[in-house]
């Protein structure tokens, strides 16, 4: 490790201040030899922020297949022929409540109902309203990926129960024409944009492992930083036989940890979770958490199976890490000690860290 990377990760684990670009590439050019220090200071950043909780999400895929959209990692893709993805319309309300049910009987805070296309329609966005007022948030709260939404439509959803919206920018914007040319980077970077005007808390992040080159995805943490999104969940790549990208490589373990922690250490002050692609770290599963993730999402993913929901609390609990059921309780006031004035202020309660 050069002398300068050390001091950048010395720095970003004291304080939690961002890490540059220079020293966010070296992070994704080093060797296995570096790995415990860039760990060591993406853990003190994600511990500095988050401590030991840790937000779980799960999704329902309510609309699938025959999406317009030629986005090349996507087997829902009509572009994509050879997929064989179930293709159904918008599920109804019985079955997306029940599905949420089913969540909420888990310690999953956030419960995302996605849709295939490049935006759901009025009629459908109709019924994820009453769907989303039929279930006010409590301890599990509504997320939604419904596509390019504009600003009105997400007031609208907000008014109904939406708390946060998902819209992954994908890749960085460099790279981005390489892996969709039916929408543009900017539409994406729109939406983003217009879901944090509605007030909502905007989970957007990216796919690893399409091509792009490793300044690539410090360019896509960096624009990531400077938007200010509430939560980032990381994709690796999950090749799918009838895509463009079917014959990519997996990105090996130790490159995807180097890559989480760059996201972290870039951006310490965003949730970072892991989604799609994570079971293909095998045993070092664990070890995103030692990496920068404060959250992942659980049960099946949109096309592809996803691990054992046992078998990821179970990992949490050997960690000894708890999932965030609500928000934070304020701290309760103390009792008046003997001698006090009732003018006496209590103690100033520490200040939350800015987003």
């Amino acid at each position: 490790m050069t002398p300068a990377l050390h001091r950048a990760l010395t720095r970003c684990a004291a304080t939690g201040a961002p890490l540059g670009p220079a020293a966010a590439l070296a992070v994704l050019r080093s060797g296995a030899e570096d790995l415990p220090d860039i760990l060591q200071a993406a853990h003190a950043v994600r511990r500095r922020r988050f401590g030991n909780r840790v937000t779980l999400c799960s999704i329902v895929n309510a609309k699938s297949g025959a999406c317009a959209e030629d986005c090349a990692f996507c087997a829902q893709s009509a572009r994509h022929p050879a997929c064989r993805v179930p293709r159904y319309r918008l599920l109804d309300q019985e079955a997306l409540l029940a599905a949420f049910d089913r969540a909420a009987a888990q310690p999953i805070r956030h419960f995302g109902i996605v849709t295939s296309g490049g935006a759901l329609d009025h009629g459908g966005l109709a019924r994820i309203a009453s769907v989303l007022a039929a279930r006010r948030p409590g301890a599990t709260r509504w997320c939604a990926s419904l596509g390019c939404l504009g600003l009105a439509q997400l007031r609208t959803l907000k008014a109904a129960g939406l708390a946060r919206y998902h819209h992954n920018l994908e890749t960085a914007r460099s790279f981005f024409p390489r892996i969709c040319t039916t929408h543009t980077f900017e539409r994406r970077v729109e939406t983003v944009r217009a879901a944090k005007r509605a007030g909502l808390e905007v989970c957007c992040g990216g796919i690893l492992g399409l091509g792009e080159s490793l300044e690539q995805r410090v360019e896509l943490a960096r624009f990531l930083a400077e938007l200010e999104v509430d939560q980032i969940p990381l994709n690796f790549l999950v090749p799918v036989p009838g895509t463009r990208l079917a014959a990519r490589p997996v990105l090996p373990p130790l490159e995807a940890l180097r890559t989480i922690a760059m996201f972290r250490l870039v951006c310490p002050r965003a949730g970072l979770g892991l989604a799609a692609g994570r079971v293909r770290l095998g045993r070092l599963q664990s070890l995103i958490f030692y990496a920068g993730c404060n959250a992942m999402m659980i049960g099946d993913l949109l096309t592809v199976a996803g691990g054992r929901v046992e078998d990821d609390l179970r990992m949490l609990a050997d960690l000894e890490l708890e999932p965030v059921r609500a928000n934070p309780a304020p701290p309760a006031r103390r009792p008046r000690r003997a001698g006090l004035s009732a003018r006496t202020p209590p103690p100033s309660p520490q200040r939350p860290a800015r987003r």
